[in-house]
């Protein structure tokens, strides 16, 4: 039987009634519908709540998930492909956002869920990142991204400076608002806004993109995906800057302090259930864009 977790905000009405079609339309074939233990409540009082539901602890539910459905934004599908992509477990997106360039569903699409039970699909791997905070040469925590690493001064839009270093030989210094490392899965998200190159997720690549450099050579850089990059904190003027990782996790940046990034060991699987490619999907998308 497979086991297929249900993964979006309960808390908004609108996304807990997506999914309830979803479930619905699942329940309808051999499976079992795994959903996060916190949420019951809240689907009781919103009568909800099914007997055919598995209610787990939120570590069980993605260690026992064949897959997820993700209901949701880029986002929400960002934060869910963490916990999933060290189990190896595939994950389907529905859009409930406003772009969803990871999401392979509109909600109008349900019937194509039947291909879950008769194999019509495909995986499409994404690579990630291990994103490593360094002090003193130590690591003091690390975590993985399947967007970005983001270094910049927080709330406040003020210019910092940074050195990069790819396998210990120094490349540049920024003096610039930010700097963005991507994945290029993460070229369409911020890198993009800050002028990067947009890249299909099949190039084995790491996407370096400055915000708003001070200097007119500052340019957005593309490195192979087995790169050691090494960003230093070299800022003056500040005591503390801050990494952002996927816009979810957040890390205090101190002077001289290093952020370590390669290619992560693990990668996300999203499940395709649809014959569209990179390039349709972007072109949609940047019309759905300019349209709205």
């Amino acid at each position: 039987m497979l086991k297929i977790a249900l993964i979006t905000n309960f808390n908004i009405a609108d996304k807990a009634n997506a999914a309830m079609a979803v479930a619905n339309r699942l329940l309808s074939k051999d499976c079992e519908i795994l959903i996060a233990a916190f949420h019951r409540e809240k689907l009781m009082r919103m009568h909800k709540s099914r007997q055919e539901f598995r209610y787990l602890p939120i570590e069980s539910v993605y260690a026992e998930a064949n897959l997820l459905i993700v209901l949701g934004g880029d986002g929400t599908i960002l934060e869910a492909a963490r916990r999933a992509a060290v189990r190896g477990t595939p994950i389907l997106g529905i859009n409930l956002g406003r772009l969803g360039y990871m999401a392979e569903l509109e909600p109008t699409e349900l019937d194509l869920l039947d291909r879950l039970f008769t194999g019509e699909y495909e995986l499409e791997e994404r690579s990630m990142l291990r994103v490593e905070l360094l002090s003193g040469g130590e690591l003091k925590s690390f975590c993985y991204a399947l967007n970005d690493a983001v270094i910049s001064n927080g709330s406040v839009s003020r210019m910092i400076e940074l050195e990069l270093s790819e396998g210990g030989n120094p490349v540049t210094t920024y003096r610039a608002d930010g700097l963005i490392v991507a994945t290029p899965t993460g070229s369409t998200a911020y890198s993009m806004s800050a002028g990067g190159a947009l890249v299909d997720p099949r190039v084995p690549c790491v996407c370096v993109t400055p915000i708003c450099p001070h200097s007119f050579i500052a340019r957005p850089m593309i490195f192979s995906d087995d790169a050691v990059l090494e960003v230093r904190n070299i800022c003056a003027r500040e005591k503390m800057l801050y990494l952002t990782v996927d816009g979810r996790m957040n890390f205090e940046l101190y002077r001289n302090q290093v952020v370590r990034i390669t290619k992560a060991n693990i990668k996300t699987q999203l499940i395709r259930l649809k014959k569209c490619g990179f390039y349709r999907k972007l072109r949609q998308k940047m019309n759905d864009t300019n349209q709205g």
